[in-house]
């Protein structure tokens, strides 16, 4: 698309450490002003469209899209200024929250598993099965809720047990690829500075105080340990078949315009095209025609 967005700075390289301090948060590309940037978007959202309208009717592949991120980085606004303009009959969009005792009673995948899209569609999750090993490993004592062989303490949680997570998540999902599933996965990375100036937002709007809990500034007390469970699942579960990206998410605009371009890009890669028809089903269409046409006649 040309937007001067330098995506090779936000690929996370297979089986690469990560650390975040190397990504700014604050990166904006060759910075356009909010009204280039939503006429860029618009540009990017017709392209999107046309590429799902080929997804759909091609009917081989399936798009997943994952969004992660810690609070008031921007992953609800993306879903809402990306996929606008996407025909919703096309498009499913799942926010996972904490499992209820129904979905504890099956495997982590299980109730994401369910809600995978089907060929022709795109799923979107806001948050996703990685939450598995985000907000469980900054708070273990989660894990042992799922009732686990072998856990039934803290101290059985290892880091051996962490280890064999990622394992199980990079087989799931090279599993969904090998059937047709195109997964693209999206960390937004946003600065502890930029979070506060979020939250005070939402407190002295009155239309946004939804939006906040308190259990907000809780969590903001060990952006460390999230800090350092989001390098080790994007350094553990980055491939070629289910790739990571990392949002600068300080600046919306440039984030949004990033993820935007990227999904363009991953589409473009498939050679979507519309269904060539064969002679027999050309004669079959022109019979149509021709019966359409002469009802008139009767």
């Amino acid at each position: 698309m040309g937007n001067n967005i330098s995506l090779d700075k936000l690929f996370v390289s297979p089986e690469t450490k990560v650390s975040l301090k190397d990504f700014d948060t604050e990166y904006s590309g060759n910075k356009v002003d909010k009204d280039s940037s939503q006429d860029l978007l618009e540009k990017l959202r017709e392209k999107l469209a046309e590429m799902q309208d080929k997804l759909y009717a091609q009917n081989r592949y399936s798009v997943l899209v994952i969004f992660q991120g810690i609070d008031a980085s921007g992953k609800d606004s993306a879903v809402k200024h990306i996929m606008t303009g996407l025909n919703p009959a096309g498009v499913r969009v799942n926010s996972f929250k904490v499992p209820n005792t129904t979905e504890l009673e099956h495997d982590y995948f299980w109730r994401h598993y369910i809600e995978l899209p089907a060929r022709g569609m795109i799923g979107v999750f806001n948050r996703s099965h990685y939450e598995n090993v985000l907000v469980t490993k900054v708070h273990p004592e989660f894990i042992l809720k799922e009732n686990l062989p072998g856990i039934k303490k803290l101290e059985d949680i290892t880091p051996e047990f962490w280890e064999k997570r990622y394992k199980q998540i990079t087989r799931f999902e090279k599993n969904l690829y090998q059937n047709g599933t195109v997964i693209i996965k999206f960390f937004l990375h946003l600065s502890k500075k930029e979070q506060k100036k979020r939250f005070l937002e939402r407190l002295n709007d009155p239309t946004k105080n939804w939006k906040f809990s308190s259990n907000d500034v809780k969590e903001r007390g060990f952006w460390q340990d999230y800090i350092s469970a989001y390098e080790s699942a994007l350094s553990n579960t980055s491939r070629d078949y289910a790739p990571w990206f990392i949002i600068p998410a300080d600046d919306k605009w440039y984030a949004r315009l990033a993820i935007g371009e990227i999904l363009y890009e991953q589409f473009e890669a498939l050679n979507l095209d519309y269904p060539k028809t064969n002679d027999e089903q050309k004669a079959e269409l022109e019979v149509a025609k021709e019966q359409l046409l002469n009802e008139n006649k009767e």
